[in-house]
């Protein structure tokens, strides 16, 4: 099995502006979806991608990579293997079994919560990457954040693959470390 991926991409926006879908009118009418799913099935983009977010983070001494239910999954894990740190899944509300800490939070089309176990997961002191896939509104971030600082976690930083910048979400994270792999106008 070859377990070097050799990158079609000469860097990281590269990767996603050529795999990222844009779905008009979902989740609802007026919303332009940013579907990463194409660029994480491609081995060379997922690498390119993955490889820079964890060259640029490494400066944040982070101790855990949190990634966001559900493609921040899939970008944590990978940064948190580079990193040679663990990882934790912040899930969406129902998906653990109880007692959990649960934070609610707006989207730009709903309301949603995100959860962890309140059990057996000691945050206290600990620093804390967020990674997601999609910056939009910031609302997501901004729930995560304070989830995990009620945890007694301490964030040192947030990592996107992409940002909506005309959403205005970075403006909300106040004064977190944030790296975004590429901005969308």
């Amino acid at each position: 099995m070859n377990t070097e991926t050799v990158s079609n991409y000469p860097d990281a926006r590269t990767a996603l502006a050529a795999k990222t879908r844009l779905v008009p009118d979902f989740p609802s009418e007026g919303i332009v979806f940013q579907d990463l799913t194409p660029v994480l099935a491609d081995g060379a983009a997922f690498r390119t991608i993955v490889t820079e977010m964890a060259q640029v983070c490494s400066v944040f001494d982070v101790d855990v990579v949190a990634g966001l239910d559900a493609r921040g999954f899939l970008l944590g894990s990978a940064v948190a293997l580079e990193l040679g740190v663990g990882v934790l899944a912040l899930r969406k509300a129902g998906k653990l079994p109880p007692p959990v800490l649960r934070q609610e939070y707006d989207l730009e089309y709903g309301t949603a919560a995100l959860e962890i176990p309140s059990e057996g997961l000691d945050l206290r002191g600990r620093r804390v990457l967020l990674v997601d896939d999609v910056l939009a509104t910031g609302g997501t971030l901004v729930a995560a954040r304070s989830l995990l600082e009620d945890a007694g976690a301490q964030i040192a930083g947030v990592a996107v693959a992409l940002e909506v910048q005309e959403l205005e979400g970075a403006k909300r994270l106040g004064d977190l470390p944030l790296y975004v792999v590429s901005r969308e106008q």
